[in-house]
């Protein structure tokens, strides 16, 4: 079993270490001593609040937006648009995501977007690739 410091944990979950020791402090998280003496969280103890957090539940009961059929949503802030003479790109931060998508400029203007609107994207991909960063557990 793959145990996270509390750094880890929160970047994980992108929060703050803080909220990770308040969230064990709570009971939402188990929290344990690994060998090292260190506080260490399973893996696994992290999987239901990934899902809680990424379901976006707190997020879509603060800003709720129109419902949608598309499961890989991303609320958040739009940060950029640059538009040209046909085509605008839209920067948006969701979380410790920085979402891009390239659309046409009539679209975005027909939107309205501009840096610091709340707003959402969706996206559905045919292919999704997992990746192992160096020197992870095989």
């Amino acid at each position: 079993m793959k145990q996270f410091r509390i750094s880890e944990a929160a970047a994980l979950l992108g929060v703050s270490d803080d909220t990770v020791r308040r969230w064990a402090d709570q009971g939402r998280l188990h929290v344990t001593r690994g060998p090292n003496g260190m506080q260490v969280v399973d893996g696994s103890d992290l999987l239901p609040l990934l899902e809680d957090l990424a379901s976006g539940s707190a997020l879509a009961e603060a800003f709720p937006l129109a419902r949608a059929s598309a499961r890989n949503r991303f609320v958040g802030l739009v940060t950029r648009v640059q538009r040209d003479g046909v085509m605008a790109q839209v920067d948006l931060q969701a979380g410790p995501f920085r979402v891009v998508s390239l659309m046409s400029r009539e679209a975005a203007d027909a939107l309205g977007l501009e840096p610091g609107m709340l707003a959402a994207a969706s996206a559905k991909a045919t292919t999704v690739s997992i990746e192992l960063p160096p020197g992870a557990d095989t």
